[in-house]
């Protein structure tokens, strides 16, 4: 997946991420804050920070918060909605999830949520997120996962049919394969189910797409129809929840 078909696909829809129901008001956000529970005197990093919903939560609880993106237009909205809501402990600024531009050990806790399905490399992102925090610091990721086999396969095609810069959802064991494999220790771990309303989300495209998007929610088979659970108006997603310590 291209840098630069992310940046023009997110660019063209970057208002959307305002006001988008998963983004924006997702359970995994509250959930994040939950797990987490950020200490006043922490400094974050959140990638692919979009419409800065993560960042924006974590904002009232930190000492401060780097919004990031590699996306102008959203880096643009982000700014935007930082000054609207008063927060003046966040920088908004542009970074590579995959060549974060800080030095070794400089973050308490690092974030993504529901970003890394679209990254090039998922496990540079999760070595360079590694090596960006502190002993003792937190990765806190969120993404949509899939389930295994053929299933899985069918909901990544699903994904990307509807959008091009959609790279691939990992399932739950991979990533916590890559948080092991850079000896970050796993201390929690869940889905959550999110339902989709199909209208919203196909909304950009035409409608023969649309169509075509439909069909393979009506036409589906097997554990792949299981998992999507279409009921004629609405689709689930999944969404795995991992954090990781890193050693102290």
């Amino acid at each position: 997946m291209s840098k630069s078909l992310i940046k023009k696909q997110f660019g063209a829809n970057a208002s959307h991420y305002v006001t988008s129901k998963p983004h924006a008001q997702g359970a995994s956000l509250k959930r994040l804050l939950e797990l987490v529970q950020p200490k006043p005197d922490w400094g974050v990093l959140d990638i692919a920070t979009a419409a800065g919903h993560t960042a924006f939560t974590f904002a009232p609880h930190v000492a401060h918060v780097w919004a990031t993106d590699i996306t102008p237009e959203m880096l643009a909205i982000a700014q935007q909605r930082a000054q609207e809501l008063g927060l003046d402990n966040v920088t908004v600024e542009a970074a590579d999830a995959e060549a974060l531009p800080y030095d070794d050990a400089s973050f308490d806790l690092v974030t993504c949520r529901i970003a890394p399905h679209h990254f090039e490399d998922v496990g540079l992102f999760v070595r360079e997120s590694t090596r960006v925090l502190e002993p003792g610091g937190l990765l806190a990721v969120v993404d949509n996962v899939v389930p295994t086999g053929a299933a899985g396969d069918y909901v990544n095609a699903f994904e990307k049919l509807r959008d091009p810069s959609h790279g691939r959802c990992l399932r739950l064991d991979e990533w916590l394969t890559l948080f092991t494999d850079v000896d970050l220790t796993v201390v929690h771990q869940e889905t959550v189910d999110k339902r989709i309303e199909f209208e919203k989300w196909a909304a950009r495209h035409d409608a023969v797409m649309q169509q075509y998007l439909r069909a393979m929610l009506t036409e589906g088979h097997g554990a792949a129809t299981a998992f999507l659970q279409w009921d004629g108006f609405t689709f689930r997603l999944q969404e795995g929840i991992v954090v990781g310590k890193r050693p102290d």
